[in-house]
């Protein structure tokens, strides 16, 4: 079975362990700036929205890759990147339509969620559990637009 993270984005309480524990896992430091998970704030709704790659099955970072550098770990279905192949040419940055994929001027090489090899940092950091890392029928892009369309009819009935 695969796993994915699993993210409520109504348990967010914008406290940004996640973006911590992701840091410190990934890049040895605590710099949210490094995080490969980003917590999205709706400052005038007060509401806080983690997001981060959703192993998308299409994967359009790794199909506009000129040189095959994002490749799926059979075992795990996760989309990662092999830091040794990519030449840092930002065309996968481009091609993700959630902007989940990022550019890392320090080694010149992208860097996107690799579900921290199937133990993420961020689901353990989360004090409310609002991420999750669980059955990966419970996450990803349907979820997503299912969770957009509920809160764009908020926001529409709202401002009415």
């Amino acid at each position: 079975m695969l796993r994915a993270l699993v993210i409520d984005a109504g348990k967010c309480t914008g406290c940004k362990q996640c973006e911590l524990a992701c840091s410190f896992e990934n890049e040895g430091l605590f710099n949210v700036s490094k995080s490969r998970i980003r917590v999205f704030d709706f400052h005038q709704d007060g509401r806080f929205v983690p997001y981060t790659c959703t192993q998308c099955s299409e994967a359009w970072c790794q199909q506009a890759c000129p040189v095959d550098a994002i490749s799926t770990d059979a075992a795990t279905g996760v989309k990662q990147v092999d830091e040794a192949l990519c030449v840092g040419c930002k065309v996968c940055t481009i091609a993700c339509p959630f902007g989940t994929v990022n550019y890392n001027a320090a080694t010149g090489k992208v860097i996107k969620c690799d579900l921290c090899g199937g133990d993420p940092a961020c689901a353990k950091a989360c004090p409310t559990g609002a991420i999750v890392y669980a059955d990966a029928e419970q996450a990803g892009f349907e979820r997503m637009k299912s969770w957009a369309a509920r809160t764009d009819a908020g926001a529409q009935a709202s401002a009415s």
